[in-house]
């Protein structure tokens, strides 16, 4: 054999094995930089479960009224709201006192006192007789619905007694009113 054979095969096979090295697939350099940590995100809420049958919320709270303090029966019955210089039971008035007579129903020994109110505008003396009109209108409503009217007493504050005291329509509005005070369990 040639002496050029000889010593060119082990060459050969030296950068045969060399070759062979550097192809051999090497893990990227990463050259993107590393992403900033993302903020934590919350767990989304186990979901309620629905009810099969929809459930109809009770009118009133199922109370014993010997349980409860006056005041605290007085909480349960919604007053009547009323528009500016009217006494006229208003629709939103008559779904308030059907909820009362509802009420008062349920508990016929309650006697209740019926509180007419007013917003400050207009006179002493003509808040008086305005208050005394819509503490009667909703007195003879809750008649008409079966109430007995010796249970409920008339009485009026005008604008003496205001139960919001800024000077605005949205202010004026909650006082124009006939609010329940039970006296009697």
């Amino acid at each position: 054999m040639s002496r050029f054979v000889r010593t060119s095969g082990p060459i050969a096979l030296a950068a045969l094995v060399l070759l062979a090295a550097a192809c051999s697939k090497k893990p990227p350099v990463q050259t993107t930089p590393e992403p900033s940590p993302t903020p934590a995100v919350e767990a989304a809420p186990t979901p309620v479960p629905v009810p099969s049958k929809p459930q109809k919320p009770p009118e009133f709270p199922e109370v014993k009224v010997t349980d409860r303090t006056l005041a605290e029966i007085s909480g349960y019955l919604k007053p009547a709201f009323f528009d500016y210089d009217k006494a006229d039971i208003r629709a939103d008035a008559k779904e308030a006192l059907s909820a009362d007579a509802e009420f008062l129903r349920k508990w016929p020994t309650l006697k209740v006192n019926l509180e007419g109110h007013c917003d400050e505008r207009g006179t002493r003396e003509y808040n008086m007789a305005l208050g005394q009109r819509r503490a009667a209108s909703a007195r003879d409503f809750l008649v008409s619905l079966g109430i007995d009217a010796s249970r409920l007493q008339v009485i009026s504050y005008g604008k003496e007694r205001p139960f919001c005291t800024g000077q605005t329509e949205d202010c004026w509005q909650k006082n124009r009113r006939a609010h329940f005070v039970v006296t009697a369990k």
